[in-house]
């Protein structure tokens, strides 16, 4: 997906929230969008996924399927948390059954069970913003765009977070995600693009956070928690794959499967790769 010279203004003289926008994101990368508050980061978020139209320019290749989560999830809809998300599985395109087993997922893994028959407008901000990250999931997204995620969000909701952008771009999707609390560092490995003054610039990842992508093989019956401790390390998973050759080392008649991680260790002047 890529913004050719985008501009956007609120009003017709009055002034540019974003000016000569050209920036583009790839199937499979993470860009994180950082700036001062009220410099465009989140009127940014809001064309690439379509909630905004440019004054200027254009948007091409948007993915169809867009993930939207803004930084206040809308919550005063006369909806049950379980009848919202009904309805959005809907509109994402979703069959019934399909519908129903998405709901089910995402409110068991955002800790929403409990909160399925209670009214949008009675949910706290934190819960109602995993109401959010629920109906963006509700279909694999191409693209996701997060507005500050992480505001509101209870400790176990704030770790989940990466995990779920790990997952996006591990199928291919792409992933937007506004940050000004210093959350960047639990997404190694993704893109910056800072906004200011209207403009947005690509900033290189610092040379003490280059990072190394390495394959390791794992038996396929432990695929999950050899991923699940890789990411809470801090290691960005690319992609899991069926392994046909299995290494040597591995017992006879053992499946294996190939996990590929980019490494937040930074690599030393050496050459040392990442653990």
């Amino acid at each position: 997906m890529r913004l050719e010279d985008v501009w956007l203004r609120y009003r017709r003289r009055g002034p540019w929230v974003l000016r000569a926008t050209d920036v583009r994101v790839g199937p499979g990368e993470v860009v994180v969008v950082l700036g001062r508050n009220g410099v465009g980061k989140s009127t940014l978020l809001q064309v690439a996924a379509g909630v905004l139209r440019p004054s200027r320019g254009r948007v091409t290749d948007r993915p169809r399927h867009v993930g939207w989560v803004p930084e206040r999830f809308p919550a005063d809809q006369p909806f049950t948390v379980e009848r919202y998300l009904a309805a959005m599985g809907r509109v994402a395109g979703l069959d019934p059954l399909a519908t129903a087993r998405a709901v089910d997922h995402w409110t068991d893994r955002l800790g929403l069970a409990g909160f399925r028959r209670v009214r949008l407008p009675e949910l706290s901000k934190g819960t109602a913003q995993k109401v959010g990250l629920a109906q963006a999931m509700l279909r694999p997204p191409g693209l996701l765009v997060l507005d500050e995620p992480w505001e509101g969000l209870d400790a176990a909701t704030r770790e989940l977070v990466p995990a779920v952008i790990d997952e996006v771009s591990a199928a291919g999707g792409s992933v937007l995600v506004s940050d000004h609390r210093g959350e960047i560092a639990r997404l190694p490995g993704a893109r910056r693009w800072t906004v200011a003054d209207g403009v947005v610039t690509e900033g290189a990842p610092p040379a003490d956070e280059a990072v190394a992508v390495v394959e390791v093989a794992v038996p396929a019956a432990r695929v999950a928690g050899a991923v699940a401790r890789l990411r809470a390390e801090g290691h960005h998973i690319l992609r899991v794959r069926p392994d046909a050759s299995a290494p040597p080392d591995l017992a006879e008649g053992t499946s294996a499967a190939t996990v590929e991680i980019g490494a937040a260790e930074p690599i030393g002047p050496a050459g040392g790769g990442a653990r």
